[in-house]
């Protein structure tokens, strides 16, 4: 029954497909699948080549990873001919993308490591660029993007790799669709509902179907929407919001040329993808002679160049003084990122006004980027003064209102009196509902009582009144210290994530880095705290404006410094250099900026893959610098001793809540500071009044109700932990797994909340850890089932690293272990209480992802090794004796079962180890004693690339 209903579904998707234009053709092989690729490709470029001929194109489409097969599609090919004439070959026509060739076949099968058969595939001039993925109706969305994980590892890349040509995957269930973009590196939190342009959600299949996979349209998605990003050598997808609100600004400047208009896109909802999407499109206009790209600050300036150019290696070539700017305004570049202030220079100083003179009637288009910072003056008049055709555009997260405009010399100027109407808006909560970024947890603690209950002079200080007095007291300082070395673990989940800690004042941030430092000394803490501020003579407190306050690296006058705080700063600069190896100061703008730089791609570095732990941060301690523009999908949680309000308190809530992966379920907001009412205010302004549900998390109580809720739901599949093992089939296993994993959800978010404990819970610590046991056995049982069955428990996203706890490892154990071994057992209670904390120990290593393979070693050296150790002390070196001799033989053991040799084994080993790339086809074969047949070769590689896999799990990884 169940395949049933996913046939009908695959059915009557086909016949949809076929009434919006594409022919249907019957496709089941990869034989049929070449043949159709030549009949089709002869077609679109109206030629006819002989088997030679279709040979080469073969050959050349067959190389490469998929990244380097995008851009394969996106070129053409030159074909020698046997005649001796030569023809270009044209894969897909990008620039009239209706004018392409549409097919729609379902159940291809390939066959690679296993054999597979693909629900539904669009093909465009004969090649698969759309694979679309069903499940029935009440399966999770999360199982077919696990399916399509599996083909990526399986079978795209088997026989020609025509699959590794895919753009887009589709999964559906029916009721929800979602699509993203070909990128082995995604998690299911980059996939994408499609939506209308006022950001409605367009989920049912049928709908999706013609909204999006309408030839025209979805052909116009792979060749103007699909961003090929350089450095990550990936492929991104634009989002809807993004998509619509580049086709109004590309529409303005081609429709409507004098007038202007602006974005309004949540904070962490992709601005610096949209606006380089749009700048690039702008820039192949032939009327448009120039596009600008406005930043405010050198950072951004450093890091819109270097994201640009991630996107389009070369796109952008950064301006990095006036002179230069000068130069790219009148040689052929035609999209250059500038900072606002050097711009401002080119137009004003005398010097470059004849040079930049005929400019003056070129046709410009000018983007900003967040259009709520310091364009709100004379700057912004000069540049539509000088520039006469020029056309201006404005991106920001959070607009000047009426509401949040501040009165200065040029009076209270709005972002909609600046550049004219809002093109597209996609507000915090279209976001959080749409899961592009995560809400807010949000706790208000006080110094004086207890949480949540401020007193008069705390509320006063929110208005600026006594704020020096009550927040930079010793006792407030102490206290939040305190609170934050006792909590920082829960919060960023073991020093998992970075937080950032703003306060009010460089003269509060001294304070508290000397507190953070002094309990270091004392033992207290092994944090990694790293601080920048500026140090002019005119860093008087803002705080009570609540509005942050940016810097600009090019204006730091190193003549007008405020002393005591830039020899706090050399001081504080001289530990960050001694605890990572570096090399930084003060001594001019460069060197600071350059200590900026570090600090940045320090903290945004952690998401990367092999990211060494030694070079984190752990706790950025900030005035201003880093609370807006800055995104880094490791940071989680913001420290706030500082008055905020209205965009600048959103700008910097918005820090901690891009999208990562399941454990990262919020951004934390935890406020020494009573901004409970602003808090409010900036929400209701920037979405609506009714919007604190949807972005600010529910209290912690309901989160124990949420979790006891989800006990009884367990309890009423398996009542103890034994009935896991009675459970008749793979439904009731799925079951199982997917109550045990919700509860799992929820116990992250709550061990998150500082008052956190079991004892609310309907489920002790121990209870909890006995059905993980139970949880993961089912996880070894289904990972060991390499085939690709209709098992539905295979399709469940078990969420490992929900369950992953760093700190506990073979170090930890040993520990442990030296423990018991210390424990004597001459009585009967004392033997009682040995056997039980042996079964701890056991039931921990049964607990722990990492650990499961060391287990049986584990189990094995105490019960066979330990009775022999004598003392304690020993206990270490005749573990390390016993590991060393267990991976000795594990080696030998590889070396005689598949006639490898042992010195190019323990190569490969090392090579893994040090670059994390399993050992490639040709290393293995090369590494036997006796070369394979071609046809053997195949499961011969993967068994070897399976144990060795398995080794360097059970006997380096977590040791």
């Amino acid at each position: 029954m169940n395949t049933q209903s996913e046939y009908i579904l695959e059915e009557k998707l086909v016949k949809q497909l076929a009434t919006l234009g594409y022919e249907q053709v019957p496709i089941h092989s990869e034989e049929e699948l070449v043949a159709n690729l030549k009949a089709q490709l002869e077609k679109h470029n109206n030629v006819s080549l002989t088997d030679v001929e279709f040979k080469k194109v073969l050959n050349h489409l067959n190389k490469g990873t998929v990244f380097d097969r995008a851009k394969t599609l996106r070129d053409k090919f030159r074909v020698d001919k046997e005649d001796g004439t030569s023809v270009w070959i044209e894969f897909i026509n990008k620039e009239e993308w209706c004018q392409n060739e549409y097919q729609v076949t379902h159940q291809v099968t390939q066959e690679g490591s296993y054999k597979n058969r693909y629900d539904v595939t669009l093909l465009i001039n004969g090649l698969p660029l759309v694979q679309i993925e069903l499940k029935r109706k009440g399966l999770e969305l999360k199982e077919a993007f696990n399916q399509i994980n599996r083909y990526q590892r399986h079978s795209f890349n088997a026989n020609h790799g025509l699959f590794q040509y895919v753009q887009l995957f589709v999964i559906s269930n029916g009721v929800n669709t979602k699509y993203y973009a070909n990128n082995r590196k995604q998690s299911f939190k980059q996939t994408f509902f499609w939506t209308d342009e006022d950001n409605k959600k367009i989920s049912r299949l049928s709908d999706f179907t013609d909204a999006f996979l309408e030839k025209c349209f979805v052909s116009k998605i792979i060749c103007k929407y699909i961003v090929l990003h350089e450095s990550d050598k990936i492929l991104m997808v634009l989002r809807p919001y993004q998509y619509y609100a580049v086709e109004r600004l590309v529409d303005k400047v081609k429709y409507t040329p004098k007038e202007n208009g602006y974005i309004w896109h949540t904070t962490g909802s992709g601005k610096t993808l949209t606006s380089f999407k749009a700048a690039q499109i702008l820039t192949h206009l032939p009327k448009v002679d120039k596009v600008v790209f406005c930043v405010d600050r050198a950072d951004l300036d450093y890091q819109t160049t270097k994201e640009f150019n991630s996107f389009s290696e070369g796109s952008v070539d950064s301006t990095t003084n006036t002179s230069k700017l000068v130069k790219q305004f009148t040689n052929d570049t035609p999209l250059i990122v500038t900072t606002i202030q050097k711009l401002n220079t080119a137009i004003y100083k005398e010097r470059y006004l004849e040079e930049m003179e005929e400019l003056k009637n070129k046709r410009v288009v000018f983007i900003f980027d967040e259009c709520h910072r310091s364009q709100f003056g004379e700057t912004h008049k000069r540049i539509t003064k000088f520039f006469e055709r020029a056309q201006m555009f404005g991106f920001t997260g959070t607009p000047i209102l009426k509401e949040n405009s501040v009165r200065n010399e040029h009076g209270k100027r709005t972002t909609k009196e600046l550049f004219g109407d809002c093109l597209h808006k996609y507000l915090i909560t279209n976001a959080i509902k749409d899961e592009n970024v995560l809400k807010f947890s949000v706790e208000y603690y006080s110094t004086i009582k207890k949480k949540e209950e401020f007193s008069k002079a705390e509320d006063e200080a929110v208005t600026g009144i006594n704020t020096k007095e009550v927040f930079e007291s010793d006792q407030h300082i102490d206290i939040v210290s305190d609170w934050i070395i006792n909590n920082h673990n829960n919060k960023t989940h073991n020093k998992d994530f970075t937080a950032m800690f703003c306060v009010g004042s460089v003269d509060g941030l001294i304070k508290y880095y000397e507190a953070f430092k002094a309990k270091k000394e004392q033992g207290k803490h092994d944090l990694r705290i790293a601080t920048i501020f500026t140090y002019g003579t005119n860093e008087e407190d803002k705080d009570a404006n609540g509005l942050i306050e940016e810097v600009d690296f090019n204006e730091i006058d190193s003549s007008k410094v405020n002393k005591h705080s830039r020899d706090k700063l050399e001081e504080y600069i001289a530990d960050y250099n001694a605890m990572y190896k570096t090399n930084f100061s003060t001594k001019d703008s460069q060197s600071f900026y350059n200590y900026y730089k570090d600090i940045a791609k320090r903290i945004k570095d952690r998401e990367r893959e092999g990211f060494a732990e030694e070079n984190r941060v752990d706790i950025l301690l900030v005035v201003n610098m880093y609370l807006t523009g800055f995104d880094a999908k490791k940071v989680n949680t913001l420290y706030v001793d500082k008055n905020l309000k209205y965009h600048g308190l959103i700008q910097a809530y918005s820090r901690t809540n891009r999208i990562l992966n399941e454990k990262k379920s919020q951004g934390n907001i935890v406020a020494f500071r009573n901004l409970k009412k602003n808090t409010d205010k900036a929400i209701a302004l920037f979405s609506d009044e009714d919007a604190q549900d949807v972005i600010i998390m529910e209290p912690y109580k309901d989160y124990v109700s949420k979790f006891n809720e989800g006990v009884k739901s367990l309890k009423a599949i398996v009542p103890t932990v034994d009935s896991v093992d009675d459970l008749i089939d793979e439904n009731a296993e799925a079951g199982f797994v997917q109550a045990f994993r919700s509860l799992i959800r929820t116990l992250n978010i709550l061990k998150s909340f500082s008052e956190f404990s079991f004892d609310a819970l309907y489920m002790t610590a121990q209870e909890f850890e006995d059905y993980k046991s139970k949880y993961l056995d089912i996880y070894d049982k289904v990972k060991m089932d390499k085939g690709e069955t209709a098992s539905i428990v295979n399709d469940i996203d078990f969420e490992l690293e929900l369950i992953q706890r760093d700190e506990i490892n073979v170090s930890y154990i040993l520990n442990l272990l030296a423990s018991l071994h210390a424990m004597s057992e001459g009585s009967d209670d004392e033997k009682s209480k040995k056997d039980k904390k042996k079964k701890e120990i056991l039931d921990l290593l049964a607990g722990e992802t990492n650990l499961r393979s060391k287990r049986d070693l584990i189990e094995r050296f105490i019960n066979e090794y330990m009775p022999k150790v004598k003392r304690t002390d020993d206990l270490p070196e005749e573990f390390n004796k016993f590991w060393n001799e267990e991976r000795a033989l594990a080696l030998k053991s590889i070396c005689e079962e598949e006639g490898v040799l042992s010195d190019k084994l323990k190569e490969m080993v090392e090579d893994y180890l040090f670059t994390g790339r399993k050992p490639i086809h040709s290393e293995i074969i090369n590494s036997l004693e006796t070369k394979p047949k071609l046809l053997e070769r195949k499961p011969i590689v993967q068994r070897i690339t399976e144990k060795i896999a398995s080794f360097i799990q059970t006997f380096e990884d977590d040791v």
